[in-house]
């Protein structure tokens, strides 16, 4: 008896390729023994609930008492021996079963039905058992398989698209879509990390779950920094800047010391006590003072990817991750090499990956005054690889001054639009306040209200 099924498993397990099954229609009916066809299932279930992922092959061996038996044999062969197999045993069922009863109860008026039935069922066997060996896709030909990837990214179930809190981003290029590398940079010390928190606990807010690897700040600030943002969101103070009230949260800095006073830890705690209510997804924090937090290469992300079923990632920064090898042996070759495999680890785990950088260091520009204005970096200022310029569907240039509580934002370039789109910012981190400054019709709006409040309305 062939054996093809069981070392066509084995290969798509040594090889880690439970995207084998679908590359070349693999069904349980093309395998011949329970064994086969319920190892089969099993590698199918487990690479739907992981991500993509491919179970080792102990654990199938333990689960369905598959005899795994490693072999070179090609890909074409295998599949080919498993199908030619299974189409002799399904057409003989298929005689016996299907055409004899048909053929015997047919009027001789219905034999042209009869044979054209005949004609179409055959058809539908071959290609059941047919070895895919077609390069791509056909424009024209593949509508329908469009159509239906269409239909699931209509019902949220393909991919997901997690707004922005900022505004502007949503506009031009629609918020982050799933399977998608974001990547944000900007000078030592110009809020990058908080702004992409901002973002990060926007996307919780939405019911995502978050991943963050925090690999300067220590879980405590990362959670300081959180709860401060997520306070303001929420109104639980106000406080008057340049003028102008602003909804605002509990001060970082105080959280960060452990004095925020009597009166306010009261209320800080009656706001962790309904924190869950008001974040309907999930943050995951990884701080720099983990003990078992000392891997930091991609199969360790991924890992934590799979681990927390995470929708959005955040990587900060991204050059303290541990690098990939460098195989071209080129200048930088090892960071270039990482972020082509993040990348690529975006789309296989459909998650939306923040991951920041540095810009290049510039001289200020100061004024009269001696306070330096805000400039967003270039495109062409990124630092440490500029393989993630070309590996990012959004590159994102950021520059704050908090002492004047400001800051911009601006899109260097967007694979569906907004390049070149600044966004200003009130930027005030120490009250969690990191918001997009109105404009248009809802500045218009502020300004009527406060005008009516200025005359006793």
């Amino acid at each position: 008896m062939s054996r093809a099924g069981e070392k066509l498993i084995s290969k798509m397990l040594d090889m880690q390729d439970a995207a084998a099954i679908k590359r070349f229609n693999l069904k349980e009916h093309h395998f011949t023994t329970k064994v086969e066809k319920k190892a089969l299932e099993f590698i199918r279930n487990y690479s739907e609930s992981n991500r993509g992922q491919t179970p080792d092959y102990l654990t199938v061996v333990e689960e369905t008492g598959l005899n795994y038996e490693p072999t070179s044999d090609t890909y074409d062969y295998l599949v080919g021996e498993v199908k030619e197999l299974s189409l002799g045993v399904r057409t003989l069922e298929w005689l016996q079963t299907q055409v004899g009863p048909k053929f015997s109860s047919a009027s001789s008026k219905e034999r042209a039905d009869f044979l054209e039935w005949v004609k179409q069922d055959a058809d539908r066997l071959m290609r059941e058992h047919t070895v895919r060996n077609v390069v791509g896709s056909d424009l024209k030909k593949d509508t329908e398989s469009f159509l239906e990837e269409f239909k699931r990214r209509k019902e949220g179930e393909s991919f997901k698209v997690w707004k922005s809190f900022l505004s502007t981003i949503n506009e031009e290029v629609g918020g982050y879509m799933g399977s998608s590398m974001i990547v944000w940079y900007g000078r030592s010390g110009r809020g990058k990390s908080a702004v992409t928190l901002a973002e990060a606990i926007f996307a919780a807010m939405q019911g995502a779950t978050v991943l963050v690897w925090a690999m300067e700040m220590s879980k405590y600030e990362v959670f300081a920094r959180a709860y401060s943002i997520i306070s303001a969101g929420q109104g639980v103070f106000s406080t008057k800047f340049n003028g102008v009230d602003l909804e605002a949260g509990f001060e970082n800095k105080a959280l960060l010391m452990g004095n925020l006073g009597e009166t306010f830890e009261v209320s800080f705690e009656e706001f962790l006590k309904n924190l869950n209510d008001n974040v309907k997804g999930t943050i995951i924090v990884r701080g720099i003072d983990d003990e078992d937090f000392h891997k930091r290469g991609l199969s360790e992300l991924e890992e934590d990817i799979i681990s927390t079923k995470a929708d959005v990632v955040l990587i900060d920064p991204f050059y303290y991750l541990d690098y990939e090898r460098n195989v071209d042996g080129t200048n930088g070759g090892a960071a270039a090499q990482t972020s082509k495999k993040l990348r690529h680890l975006a789309g296989r785990t459909k998650t939306v990956i923040h991951a920041i950088t540095q810009a290049e260091e510039t001289q200020d520009e100061l004024d009269r005054a001696g306070v330096r204005g805000i400039r967003a970096p270039r495109r062409a200022e990124v630092k440490k690889t500029k393989q993630l310029l070309e590996d990012a569907s959004l590159l994102v240039g950021v520059d704050t001054l908090a002492t004047q509580g400001e800051g911009v934002v601006v899109l260097g370039k967007g694979r569906n639009g907004g390049e070149g789109i600044e966004i200003d910012l009130v930027y005030l981190p120490n009250y969690g306040i990191i918001k997009e400054v109105p404009t248009g019709k809802e500045a218009a709006s502020m300004l009527k209200d406060d005008t009516l409040k200025a005359e006793g309305f």
